[in-house]
């Protein structure tokens, strides 16, 4: 029998963090940086809302505490917190010297003695370590002094505190020793979290004075923000490797499924009829509509309509089935694929979250493949000043070259074709991302670079060399599709004469619909009715 308790909210009952709501904050913020340390701080620094909680981030919690010390600041006043360890310090150097000339007559040496105390510093932390190795004429000033070196260090960094802020220090509130060192050490421990705070730095020890002196809230906010990064490390999404944390194996899959599903998200969010495709999603079976089954077909069986075509043809039991009552649910066949991804990762695709959008549909496209059409061939080339083939492994931390700022889509075509080469099937396919016409180009093994003739120009040698290699992938049979996410005249132009040579598709989108256009667009191309 399973028991449920209820007890009073006290702060101190941990509620669960689900692994992977945590990771999908961790993916959006991996879609617009190539460092999972740079994702993983921005996480923490502002935090994470859920279904059923809010896990305040870092920068709040630096707000809180940084509060704190203003209030402390601005309500208290310590310029004559350290009166009263000065007029103990004068009372009994009063008391030595006193002492010493009682017995001067006796022994002219103290007069070196007379001469030490004379010269001690201004500074009251000062004196007091001068006179630590002092050894006393009067017992009792050695004994009120013993007490005084005890707390030297406290008295030290109070003096401190007065000079660098004393000013700050506005409040009624007057503190005499006692209270004034109390609210240093406070200052202190809190100037600590701050700087832990601002390092991300999460501390265990950090938690009971944010309890002690922000309250329980705070502290469970700050124990919430290490259990995050504690569960992703837990659940398998994170690793350490050469020296960093890196997402897993594991991670990089579950990226691939987060950003399909939230492209899937949008699609059924969108209003009928803006897109052209009237079938709906990736499923191969249709359970709307069946038909009767033949030899060879699926025996994707359809068991109500079955046993209503049995009790059609011969009503009462015992039911007895013949093999013109199957029915099958109609499908669609799917064709097998061998497809490259082209991204270009040139400098202008860091504009308006571009490569952003072209990162996340890889990964959306790689997941999709993988997991609804494990015999098709997927692979992903990278393109700037020359092309190189992406690692799944390595596509969430990808970003656009800035050091190499060309775009050489010549190369990323002979890298596409290279690998289609390896993988023969009848559907062979580019998808090209860019945003911007070819500026660089290999001839004869040696490399190419120029800029366009005017902004937003042309770079001519550049076009025709890439055109060339249009021509010759057109040869080999593959199909080339462009999705451009600039609509420069330039940029069209070119497109259009690359779609009369291969007789591919061009389709111009924006950042935010790459994705719904995209994945639609391949899910399509793959199914035929039967």
């Amino acid at each position: 029998m399973l028991t449920v308790r209820y007890t009073r909210w006290d702060g101190r009952q941990r509620v669960r963090l689900d692994p992977d709501e945590i990771f999908h904050k961790l993916g959006e913020y991996l879609s617009y940086t190539d460092d999972v340390r740079q994702a993983l701080d921005w996480l923490l620094h502002h935090g994470a809302e859920f279904p059923d909680m809010r896990v305040p981030g870092v920068d709040e919690l630096l707000e809180e505490v940084r509060a704190q010390l203003r209030a402390r600041f601005r309500d208290h006043d310590i310029s004559r917190a350290l009166d009263e360890k000065r007029r103990r310090l004068d009372e009994l150097l009063a008391r030595e010297r006193d002492t010493i000339a009682a017995r001067r007559p006796e022994r002219p040496e103290l007069a070196a003695k007379d001469s030490f105390l004379a010269a001690l510093p201004p500074g009251l932390a000062d004196a007091i370590s001068r006179l630590a190795d002092y050894a006393f004429e009067d017992a009792q000033a050695a004994a009120e002094f013993r007490e005084l070196l005890a707390e030297v260090d406290d008295i030290r960094r109070l003096e401190e505190l007065q000079r660098v802020h004393g000013e700050a220090f506005r409040g009624g509130d007057r503190l005499d020793y006692a209270r004034a060192r109390d609210l240093m050490h406070e200052i202190e421990r809190l100037r600590q979290i701050e700087q832990h705070l601002m390092n991300a730095d999460l501390r265990d020890g950090d938690r009971d004075d944010l309890r002690r002196i922000l309250g329980a809230e705070a502290a469970e906010n700050f124990e919430n923000l290490g259990r995050m990064l504690a569960t992703l490390q837990d659940s398998g999404y994170l690793m350490h490797r050469e020296g960093h944390v890196a997402l897993s194996p594991k991670g990089v899959r579950k990226i691939g499924q987060l950003a399909l599903r939230d492209i899937y998200q949008g699609l059924l969010r969108d209003r009928p009829g803006s897109h052209p495709n009237e079938r709906r999603g990736a499923a191969a079976l249709r359970p709307e509509v069946s038909k009767p089954y033949r030899y060879g077909d699926p025996l994707n069986l359809d068991l109500v309509a079955t046993l209503k075509q049995a009790l059609t043809r011969r009503p009462g039991m015992p039911l007895r089935l013949a093999p013109s009552d199957f029915q099958v649910y109609d499908a669609d066949d799917t064709t097998s694929t061998s497809t490259v991804l082209l991204l270009d990762m040139s400098w202008s695709m860091s504009w308006e979250g571009r490569f952003a959008a072209a990162k996340k549909v890889a990964l959306a496209m790689e997941s999709l493949i993988r997991s609804r059409y494990p015999r098709d061939y997927f692979a992903i080339v990278g393109f700037f000043t020359r092309a190189v083939e992406l690692k799944l492994e390595d596509l969430p931390e990808a970003s656009w070259n800035m050091g190499d700022p060309f775009t050489n889509l010549q190369d990323g075509l002979r890298r596409s074709a290279e690998l289609l080469a390896r993988h023969r099937s009848t559907n062979r396919h580019v998808i090209v991302v860019t945003d911007g016409q070819p500026t660089a180009y290999f001839q004869n093994g040696r490399l190419f670079c120029e800029w366009p003739l005017s902004f937003g120009g042309v770079s001519a040698r550049a076009a025709e060399e890439t055109l060339k290699e249009v021509e010759r992938v057109t040869r080999l049979g593959i199909t080339i599709n462009t999705f451009m996410l600039d609509d420069s005249p330039s940029l069209r132009a070119f497109v259009e004469r690359m779609t009369r040579i291969n007789r591919g598709r061009a389709l111009y989108t924006r950042p935010d619909r790459l994705g719904e256009y995209l994945l639609v667009d391949y899910v399509a191309r793959k199914r035929k009715k039967v």
